[in-house]
């Protein structure tokens, strides 16, 4: 029986699609990837505790992407992107 507390997670085709594309690329951050495999993992159904045995995770974890991810939508699992947080150049301009 599902927990009634659990946050409904249902993705749209697009959100599916940038989500599973974030697990596949090279360049991605594996944060980044975990956390999309999280929520990917999520949408399938099943308690935190499942998708935690599942990934090898804390249900806690599992928890906060999945709150997260319903409350901000994709915006919400890129939190690590915010901005400002780049190191400046430090070549003059005129040779850039």
């Amino acid at each position: 029986m599902a927990d009634p507390r659990l946050a409904c997670l249902t993705l749209s085709d697009e959100e599916r699609a940038e989500l599973k594309s974030l697990t596949m690329r090279r360049k991605t951050a594996q944060a980044l990837a975990l956390r999309a495999r999280i929520v990917l993992t999520c949408a399938e159904g099943g308690q935190n505790k499942e998708v935690a045995v599942k990934l090898v995770l804390d249900r806690a974890t599992v928890g906060k992407w999945r709150r997260r991810f319903v409350e901000r939508r994709v915006a919400g699992y890129m939190m690590n992107r915010a901005p400002g947080r780049h190191v400046p150049s430090t070549m003059p301009a005129s040779k850039l």
